[in-house]
C-alpha cells in the first residue's frame, strides 16, 4: 500500500513505534542480489542455490532493519522525534525530525547503526560453527556482509554514518557544524569517485567485471547524491541560522489583538518550529517579563531567508 505521507514508498507496518516503509527499488535489488549470489552456492547438494541466496538476502534486509532501529533507539534517547524507517535500493534511512543539538548527540546517533552491524556480524560468526548445511552457509554470509557494511558505513564521508561521525568531530573541534557537513560531504563525493575508479582500474577481463562495475556505479551514484543533498542542506541550515526574531521585528506598530505570541529571543530553526506550530501572518514578540517587543510577520521571515541566498 502506497504511503501518502511519503510518496514513492509502501508502508508495510510499524516497528518500535515508527512507520516501516520500503521503496519499490528494494524488491528489484533483492531479485538482483539473489541472481548475483546464487552461483556462489552452486556447490551445495543439499539445497537449491537460489533458495540459499533468497534466505541470505532476507537475512541481509533484516540486518539493515536492525541497523536502522539502532539509530531510532539512540535518537529517541536524546528526545528526538523519529517518523519512519525506509528500506531502499542500497540500504536504509531513518527520518529524524530536526538536527542534533550537540556534537555528542550527532556522534552517538550516527555510530549506533555501524555498531549494530558489527554486533550482528560478530554474533553470526560466533554461532555459525554450531550450524550445518544451508543454515551455516546463510549465517556465515550474513556475518561477512554485516562486517563489510559496518566498515563501509564508517568511511568518513556523507551520507554514510562515518560521515556523520566525522561531521560531529569537526563540529566539536571548531564549533562550526556547517563546516563539518561541508568537509564530510566532499569526502563523500571523493569516495564515490574512488569506488568507481578502483573497479575501472582492475583487470576488466574477469567474468564478474560488469557486475562489479554496475554495483560500484550504483554505490557511487548513491554517495554522490547523498553528499549533494548534505551540501544543499548545509546551505539551507546556514541561512536558517541567520533568522533572528528581534532583528526582523517591527517595533513601531501597536500589536493587534488576537495574534499569537512568541518569545522575542527565538532564532534559527527554533523560530521556524515555533511559527509552524502556530501558523499565522504575524506574531507578537514578547520579552521574558511579558512586555511586548514588537511584531514579526511571516513575510519578513520569508524575505530574510530568500535574501540570504544572494
Amino acid at each position: 500500500m502506497s504511503s501518502p505521507a511519503h510518496p514513492g514508498t509502501w508502508r508495510i507496518g510499524r516497528v518500535v513505534g515508527v512507520d516501516l516503509l520500503i521503496k519499490p527499488s528494494l524488491l528489484l535489488m533483492g531479485a538482483a542480489l539473489v541472481l548475483l549470489f546464487a552461483p556462489r552456492f552452486d556447490g551445495r547438494v543439499d539445497s537449491n542455490p537460489y533458495v540459499i541466496a533468497t534466505a541470505f538476502v532476507l537475512g541481509l534486509y533484516v540486518s539493515v532493519l536492525i541497523h536502522e532501529i539502532a539509530h531510532v533507539l539512540v535518537a529517541r534517547r536524546f528526545g528526538m522525534r523519529v517518523h519512519s524507517v525506509t528500506l531502499h535500493l542500497l540500504g536504509g534511512e531513518t527520518l529524524i525530525e530536526g538536527e542534533s543539538r550537540t556534537p555528542w548527540q550527532e556522534l552517538a546517533v550516527s555510530i549506533a547503526g555501524p555498531l549494530a552491524s558489527l554486533a550482528i556480524g560478530g554474533a553470526s560468526f560466533a554461532i555459525e560453527p554450531s550450524l550445518s548445511g544451508t543454515a551455516s552457509d546463510v549465517v556465515y554470509a550474513v556475518a561477512q556482509v554485516n562486517i563489510l557494511v559496518a566498515i563501509f558505513n564508517m568511511l568518513p564521508g556523507l551520507p554514510l554514518d562515518g560521515g556523520r561521525v566525522f561531521r560531529a568531530i569537526i563540529w566539536q573541534l571548531t564549533g562550526r557544524e556547517e563546516l563539518g557537513i561541508r568537509v564530510a560531504a566532499w569526502i563523500g563525493r571523493l569516495t564515490a569517485i574512488a569506488i568507481v575508479a578502483l573497479v575501472l582500474l582492475r583487470d576488466s577481463s574477469g567474468r564478474d567485471f560488469s557486475i562489479d562495475l554496475l554495483i560500484a556505479a550504483l554505490v557511487g551514484w548513491f554517495l554522490w547524491q547523498g553528499a549533494g543533498d548534505a551540501l544543499r542542506n548545509a546551505s539551507r541550515a546556514a541561512r536558517v541560522k541567520l533568522l533572528v526574531a528581534r532583528a526582523l521585528a517591527d517595533t513601531s506598530q501597536i500589536p493587534p489583538a488576537g495574534i499569537p505570541h512568541l518569545p522575542a529571543d527565538l532564532n534559527g530553526a527554533a523560530l521556524l518550529r515555533a511559527m509552524a506550530a502556530m501558523p499565522a501572518e504575524s506574531y507578537v514578540l514578547t520579552e521574558p517579563d511579558g512586555s511586548v517587543y514588537g511584531i514579526l510577520t511571516a513575510h519578513a521571515v520569508d524575505e530574510a531567508y530568500r535574501s540570504s541566498r544572494r
